[in-house]
């Protein structure tokens, strides 16, 4: 049996085993279905946060930083667990906790990679490559052990790897508001720095900012951004919600404030599609549809954007030789 046919057959069985899919786009739209309305929110305001703080780390030439982050954060989950097992059985499937342990090693993650960089020898790439291994190396080891504990085989750890956005309630989309609310405040604050500090940050320090520091709030802003990331798409897959957005944002402009904007957007929609793909089709899982979206809208980024996309630059270049050569510029 073909590919086709088996997808065909796994969505013959979702409409088997529950509503048709004329039932479940009518309570989509008609907002009936609170099951799915949570998570959507809750990942549209993901990818417009993502989308916009990654405009910055796309420009600052610091794209993997953001995959840096998401992987280091995994050892932080088991940590947590594990000091929440020890100190009281039963409490280590605390979402708070989990996500400050996320948190906290996320930052530790990227600030070693910002420190090897700064302080050896050893080239960026194989900075972000050294601390991405060692990090997600040491949580895959701690999320084992977690796993041999009587409580860890149900406390659902592997799902903050790809992502459970069904899951997500009310609460979850609250609390992605509230910090992209903060996030988005924060980065339209620092605004102006963090474009200077992107296109020519030794004039920047020249002038008194403070380059290192902003570096890090920056780094610090797209690790809160991982964390958000993680109940929606997962660890792994989080950092496309940072870097492709803005990619596909730079084929249509060249203006920085119309970049985020754009950015935001497909983030947004990106999310908000792959969410509700997924509800209408359950077998379909949420994180590697939400991150396909976002795929194809750079794919008609890259073909169609009217600065940079393919086509254009070849009606350009059309159009250039069209022009006899003393007349061109």
């Amino acid at each position: 049996m073909g590919s086709l046919e088996l997808a065909g057959a796994a969505l013959g069985a979702d409409a088997a085993a529950g509503p048709s899919l004329a039932d479940r786009l009518y309570r989509l739209a008609t907002f009936q279905d609170y099951n799915t309305w949570a998570p959507l929110a809750t990942t549209a305001v993901l990818g417009a946060t993502a989308g916009v703080v990654g405009v910055f780390l796309v420009l600052r030439g610091r794209a993997l930083v953001g995959d840096v982050v998401g992987h280091a954060a995994l050892p932080g989950i088991g940590l947590a667990f594990l000091l929440l097992e020890l100190a009281a059985p039963g409490t280590g499937r605390s979402t708070p906790a989990l996500l400050a342990g996320a948190l906290l090693t996320g930052l530790a993650g990227a600030g070693c990679t910002l420190l090897i960089d700064r302080y050896s020898r050893a080239k960026a790439d194989a900075a972000l490559a050294i601390v991405l291994s060692l990090f997600y190396g040491g949580g895959i080891v701690l999320l084992s052990i977690a796993q041999r504990l009587e409580t860890g085989s149900q406390a659902g750890l592997k799902d903050y790897l790809s992502g459970k956005s069904a899951s997500l309630v009310a609460s979850d989309a609250v609390l992605s508001v509230v910090l992209g609310a903060v996030v988005i405040g924060a980065t339209l604050l620092l605004f102006k720095e963090w474009t200077l500090l992107c296109f020519d940050d030794a004039f920047a320090a020249a002038q008194g900012y403070p380059v290192v520091g902003l570096d890090a709030l920056l780094i610090g802003l797209s690790a809160v951004v991982a964390v958000l990331g993680m109940q929606s798409v997962g660890l792994v897959l989080v950092v496309a919600l940072l870097i492709i957005p803005p990619a596909a944002a730079r084929f249509w402009t060249d203006d920085v404030h119309v970049m985020a904007a754009g950015a935001g957007l497909i983030g947004a929609l990106s999310g908000a599609l792959g969410v509700a793909v997924s509800s209408l089709a359950p077998r379909i899982a949420t994180g590697p549809t939400i991150v396909l979206f976002a795929a194809a809208m750079f794919g008609v980024s890259l073909l169609l954007g009217h600065r940079r996309g393919l086509l254009w630059r070849r009606r350009a270049t059309h159009r250039s030789w069209d022009v006899p050569v003393e007349q061109r510029p």
